[in-house]
This record gives C-alpha cells, sequence and structure tokens, in this order.
C-alpha cells in the first residue's frame, strides 16, 4: 500500500474513532452536568491540570522523536520503554505526596482524594505508551482507532455509572483511569507485533532522543503555563464554581478542533514525515492542511455561536446560562486556535522542535499580563478575551515561522479560507433571521436552526468548492 493509500485509510479510521469518542465524551458532559454541579467539574479540572503538567516531564517528547527519526532499532526502543517507567513512577510518587499543597492552594478539601487517584494514571499510562508511538511510526492508524474507540466507551460508561450512584467528583476520575488501562492493554497487544522490550537499557543510546526531546519539554513547559494560565488563575482567584462554568464553556467552544483536528494532524506528520527532504510537497501539504481544517471547523464554530442560547440548555439542563457569554468568546479562540496547530508538522518534520518552544515562550509574554489586567477589571469574561487576544497574536507568529520554513504562503491560504468565511458568513445571517421571525427556544428551533445552516454550508460548499463527481471519484479511491 502506498503512502497516500496509508493516509487516506488512516484518515478514515481516525475519523471513525472520533466520531464514536466524541459521542460518547459529548454524552457523558451532557449526562453529568445534569447529575453533577459545577463545582464538580472545577475540581475535576483542577486534577486535569496536574496530570498535564507533569506529562509533560513524563513524555520527553519520545514520541515525535521516535516518528521524525522513524526509530525501529529494538535497543533503543527498550531503553526509551524503561525510561518512559522510571519517570511515570517518579511522577507518581510526586503527585501523590503534592495533594496537600493542591488542597491549600486551592482551598479544596475534595481535591486531596481526587488528585491522588488521578496521580495512579503515570502508572497505568507509561506500560502501553510506547506501542501507541511505534503503531502510529508505521502508520497503523486501524489499530489506533480501535484503541481509542473501545477505550473512550468503557471508560465513559463507568463514569456515568459512577456518577448516577453518588460519587460525584471521583466518578470522572475513575472513568478516566479506567479508560487507560484499556487503551494500555490494547496498545501493548496491538502494537507487540512491532516492538518486544528487552531487558536492555543504555543512556547513550537514547541520546538523540533525549536532545530532542528537551526543546520538546522545554516548548511543553511555557505552553502549559501560557496554555492554562486562564484556569489557574479562575480557580485560584474566583473558586471552582467559576472554574467549573469556564471549563464547560471553553470544553463546547473548542469541542471541533479537539475532535476534527487531531484526524488529520495525525495521519499527516507522520506521513510528512516520510518526505522531509522535499520543501514544495511540505508546503503544498501545510497549505492543504490548512483549507481541510478552515472547512471543517468553520461552519461548527460559526453555528455554536449563533444557537448558543438554545444549544446549552438542551445539551447541559438549567443551571448552565453563565457560560454562554464565554462560550462566544472562545468560538472565535478556537477559529485563531486551529489555524496555529499545523505548524507542528512542519517544525518536527524539519527537526526544528526548538522553534515551537520559543513561540510559546513568546505568547507567554504576552499572555501574563493579558490575564492580570483583563481579568482585574472584568474576571471571568476578561480573562476569556485576554487568551482569545494571545490566541490570535500567537496566529501571527505562527504564521511567520511557517513562513521561514516553506516560503510565502499567504496568497493561497487568503485564496483557500475566503470561501468558508463567506460560506458562514451567509449561513450566520440566515439563521438570525429565522430567530429573529420564529424564535430559538426550545429543541425544534434548534434543530431547525442546526439544519438549516447545514444546509446553506453544503450546498455553497457543493457549489464552489468541491462537486458531487469529485466526492463520488475521491470515495471509488478508498
Amino acid at each position: 500500500m502506498s503512502t497516500k493509500q496509508q493516509a487516506i485509510s488512516g484518515g478514515k479510521w481516525i475519523t471513525i474513532s472520533t466520531v464514536i469518542s466524541t459521542v460518547f465524551q459529548f454524552l457523558q458532559v451532557s449526562i453529568l452536568a445534569r447529575l453533577l454541579e459545577p463545582s464538580v467539574f472545577g475540581v475535576v479540572s483542577v486534577s486535569t491540570l496536574i496530570i498535564n503538567f507533569f506529562f509533560i516531564f513524563t513524555n520527553l517528547g519520545f514520541s515525535n522523536s521516535i516518528i521524525s527519526k522513524q526509530e525501529s532499532d529494538p535497543k533503543v526502543l527498550s531503553s526509551l520503554y524503561f525510561m518512559g517507567l522510571i519517570l511515570g513512577g517518579t511522577v507518581f510518587l510526586i503527585v501523590y505526596f503534592s495533594s496537600p499543597l493542591v488542597v491549600s492552594f486551592y482551598n479544596e478539601p475534595r481535591l486531596d482524594k481526587v488528585i491522588k487517584l488521578a496521580s495512579i494514571y503515570f502508572i497505568i499510562n507509561y506500560f502501553g505508551q510506547i506501542y501507541l508511538f511505534i503503531l502510529q511510526k508505521e502508520l497503523q492508524f486501524k489499530a489506533v482507532a480501535i484503541i481509542e474507540i473501545i477505550g473512550t466507551v468503557t471508560g465513559t460508561s463507568i463514569a456515568i455509572a459512577l456518577a448516577y450512584n453518588g460519587y460525584a467528583e471521583t466518578s470522572l476520575i475513575i472513568g478516566y483511569l479506567i479508560m487507560h488501562v484499556v487503551r494500555t492493554v490494547l496498545s501493548i497487544i496491538l502494537g507487540s507485533k512491532y516492538f518486544k522490550p528487552s531487558f536492555y537499557f543504555n543512556l547513550k543510546l537514547i541520546k538523540d532522543h533525549l536532545q530532542f526531546g528537551l526543546f520538546n519539554v522545554g516548548d511543553g513547559l511555557i505552553g502549559f503555563i501560557q496554555g492554562n494560565a486562564d484556569n489557574i488563575i479562575v480557580g485560584s482567584l474566583l473558586g471552582v464554581t467559576s472554574l467549573g462554568y469556564y471549563t464547560i464553556a471553553y470544553q463546547l467552544a473548542v469541542f471541533p478542533i479537539t475532535k476534527l483536528n487531531p484526524i488529520i494532524l495525525q495521519v499527516a506528520y507522520p506521513v510528512l514525515a516520510k518526505m522531509k527532504g522535499n520543501d514544495q510537497e511540505l508546503k503544498n501539504s501545510y497549505i492543504k492542511i490548512l483549507d481541510i481544517i478552515s472547512y471543517l471547523n468553520l461552519p461548527l464554530l460559526a453555528g455554536l455561536l449563533i444557537t448558543a442560547e438554545s444549544v446549552v440548555p438542551i445539551f447541559y439542563g438549567p443551571g448552565w446560562d453563565n457560560t454562554i457569554p464565554l462560550i462566544k468568546i472562545f468560538v472565535f479562540q478556537s477559529f485563531f486556535g486551529c489555524l496555529t496547530h499545523p505548524l507542528f508538522t512542519l517544525a518536527f518534520t524539519k527537526g526544528k522542535p526548538n522553534l515551537l518552544f520559543y513561540l510559546n515562550l513568546a505568547t507567554l509574554v504576552v499572555k501574563i499580563p493579558l490575564l492580570y489586567f483583563f481579568g482585574k477589571y472584568w474576571h471571568v469574561t476578561g480573562i476569556a478575551f485576554s487568551y482569545l487576544t494571545t490566541t490570535f497574536i500567537s496566529l501571527i507568529l505562527n504564521f511567520y515561522i511557517a513562513y521561514s520554513l516553506i516560503g510565502n504562503f499567504f496568497k493561497e491560504f487568503l485564496s483557500n479560507i475566503a470561501k468558508p468565511l463567506s460560506f458562514c458568513l451567509l449561513m450566520v445571517i440566515t439563521i438570525f433571521g429565522y430567530k429573529e421571525m420564529v424564535g430559538s427556544q426550545g429543541v425544534f428551533n434548534t434543530v431547525v436552526e442546526i439544519a438549516l445552516g447545514g444546509l446553506i454550508y453544503l450546498a455553497l460548499t457543493l457549489r464552489f468548492k468541491v462537486s458531487l463527481p469529485e466526492i463520488r471519484t475521491f470515495k471509488e479511491s478508498l
């Protein structure tokens, strides 16, 4: 099978995985929002923050280095495997015994049990993580999709069942842990075909991977701070209830980019890594990725912007109206953010992860003062606005770096994105007119709004972007 065919097949399987996982995860949030109070989501958000922070140090960028270097030496992979286990065990102990500090910082006793439970993640995850990296390197996206689907379905089902039985915030954490137990077991089973660790550990052999990972760690650390400074400030200054509203609003607004973009990028990076010597191919691929991401994300974000008032009560029930203004801000942040994501495929393919580090460092320098001034005067809404402003600035810097790597691409990019922007504008105007003339409350009106917007965008796309014969030709190529 050619690389192109593998990419198409991989995109198909990752799409199937993402659709199924998205449905179950969205179902989980929708159900739990009716069972649990906002402060519970705030507590869980803090534990997720802790996990994501320490994950930076335990990963060391091994996933990217294994794919970028197309690593296949069993001794090197075994050394990386045991390095991951050592780091995972160390971080487990650090997180477990740091629980009192986190409780004191947020002044929230419920965090003690949650943090200690969440720390187990670092023991579970690193037994199977390298197998998942290798499956991605080998373009085995069907296996990756199966792992994702079964893990998500199992974890989500358990979390909902526990919440119904009164486990509150621990229901989400236990469901999360079970999901990773399933993923780890399946990764080992499906990935053992390509790698079986031997009792071998040599730091000298993985020197290149560690050096590659240093900028990943630096980039990840700076990226974590600039990406989560808003959550830290909301939680510590305004409390876990405000953090709960902020978290739910953010999750809904970034829903498209966190689910759709990985379908493209997860397939694109290993494929681009195999063509890193051809600059023109990289440029064409980068422009194509931006084009696809724009067409997929823009209608969903525009639709959420115009239907937020009716969508939130239906999905989350009463008591979540405070999220609506935040959602509308995050819609624009998500639009700018989705266009920044493809840069990593270029940076890692070119062997320059340091550029991402410098980008995140510059973004952090801008974001911290903005968070302070916006938050001081407009509280949680101001913090959301500061995130939006920072993301826009980051996008400008992002495009400048891409320009330095592949040359001028702006003309093609602007030409491509003009169409989906125009389609979305017509879609929003039409839905707004419907709301003014008919109304927006209730399930029926919401369904009509969504259907109307979808039909308009689809019709315009078929007329001006891609024709039905082209779609049929593409389906035949699958």
